[in-house]
């Protein structure tokens, strides 16, 4: 059975089912569980904006990431769970390989995260990231969907 669950979470209600969902299963089969939060620091990383601050952008963003981490964090000890937490920093790469990197480090064998169903011409623009994720996965991965979105 599943010993190393990997669990990418933003603020976000469907990622907040995502975490249950993952830490029922870690506590069932007894599973280590390692939730990351990936923050992008590209887009303030260059010029082009003189009148802002990248540096105190990027800090935000950090500490924006650290909270939403903090957070997730709690809801995993409340259901049980005391996970590995990590923020993960991306300089422009695409999220799903990011996610995957660290995950194949780490050893998951399984992959939980939410995904919030969108469809049409904001999917064609934006993608999905648990589209990504899927199609570059090497282990199994549990999609949980939001009945609200």
């Amino acid at each position: 059975m599943y010993q190393r669950i990997f669990v990418p979470v933003d603020d976000s209600a469907t990622s907040a089912l995502a975490l249950a969902e993952a830490c029922k299963l870690a506590k069932e089969v007894g599973a280590a569980v390692r939730m990351v939060h990936v923050v992008d620091l590209a887009q303030f990383g260059w010029g082009g904006a003189e009148f802002l601050d990248a540096a105190e952008l990027q800090g935000s963003i950090r500490e924006a990431g650290e909270q939403v981490l903090s957070q997730a964090r709690t809801r995993a000890e409340a259901l049980g769970v005391v996970p590995e937490t990590a923020i993960i920093e991306s300089w422009g790469d695409r999220i799903a390989s990011v996610i995957m990197d660290d995950a194949s480090k780490w050893g998951a064998d399984l992959l939980v995260m939410g995904t919030h169903g969108i469809g049409g011409l904001m999917h064609l623009l934006l993608g999905s990231v648990a589209e990504g994720v899927l199609k570059i996965a090497d282990v199994p991965v549990l999609l949980v969907r939001n009945a609200g979105d």
